[in-house]
């Protein structure tokens, strides 16, 4: 039986700002219109934790089931050590993402209807990422994915629901975000392609291998701060967002360095604090600009 602790450890923590940054900067967006909406931002902001908290119990559970966590080199997973039983992982991944959906209704029936279909395409996107026969996280589209839902959608949907309208330092945000999300999953399957590639998951590392991988990790962390320069259009505040660039290179340096295994799991701490600290200081420069 799982403790409560390693309940908490199993929803993985430390991808949580991969759920907080898309809001912090999505509002940013909406305050620089003049939209900002204080509730429809908390809404988001649990809306966009209950999705991920979700996300992660389904992964726990379907790569539970097929046995491809039974040699894990990362953080705990409940299915894989037998801590918990795969039903309960799944009711806590069912749990999740109902409340999703339902903190999702509200903001859909406040601003536009058509908000339930994005939201439905993001439970699915939550579920068949490694559920169902046809996985497409084990194909290689993990990232794409994650770069979508908690990028474009994420950040372009926090700015819609506050401000009802969609401009392009919006898109700016969610590209960045995008990237850096990206950039946490990359980590992540960097060190898992010993393990992947026995298990029969193809994910993009394992499609790119060793060296590339690296290289996407280093592209996808400079992504954020061309986009800072971009966003001195705006206004030059947005400079702040450079502040972040010691946390993303700290977050590459075990992977330009060649780290394996273990070795890497502070790739994904950083890359996860990088993308907090440029989401939180870009929506700052551009509330107060």
């Amino acid at each position: 039986m799982a403790t409560a602790a390693q309940w908490i450890e199993g929803a993985r923590p430390r991808t949580l700002p991969n759920a907080i940054a898309p809001v912090l900067a999505g509002t940013g967006a909406a305050a620089a219109v003049g939209g900002f909406v204080w509730w429809k931002a908390v809404l988001a902001l649990l809306v966009s934790l209950a999705l991920i908290v979700g996300v992660n119990f389904a992964n726990d559970y379907s790569d539970g089931i097929r046995g491809t966590d039974d040699e894990r080199v990362g953080p705990l997973r409940l299915v894989g050590s037998k801590l918990a039983t795969p039903a309960a992982v799944k009711n806590a991944a069912i749990l999740s993402l109902t409340v999703g959906a339902v903190l999702g209704l509200v903001l859909a029936a406040t601003t536009a209807w058509w908000l339930l279909l994005v939201g439905v395409a993001c439970l699915a996107g939550a579920w068949f990422y490694t559920g169902g026969s046809k996985p497409y996280g084990y194909s290689g589209f993990g990232e794409i994915a994650v770069f979508v839902f908690f990028g474009l959608i994420a950040v372009l949907g926090t700015e819609f629901v506050q401000a009802e309208k969609i401009d392009w330092v919006g898109v700016v945000l969610a590209v960045a975000v995008g990237s850096f999300s990206s950039a946490v999953l990359v980590a992540n399957n960097l060190r898992d392609i010993p393990t992947d590639t026995e298990s029969g998951k193809t994910t993009l590392a394992v499609k790119l291998g060793d060296p590339r991988t690296r290289t996407l990790h280093s592209v996808l962390l400079v992504i954020p701060f061309a986009a800072t320069l971009a966003l001195v259009a705006a206004t030059p505040f947005a400079l702040v967002g450079l502040l972040a660039i010691p946390l993303a290179i700290r977050a590459n340096a075990p992977v330009r360095g060649g780290g394996k295994g273990l070795e890497l799991i502070p790739a994904l701490r950083d890359s996860g604090l990088a993308l907090l600290a440029w989401s939180a200081l870009t929506a700052l420069a551009l509330a107060f600009a």
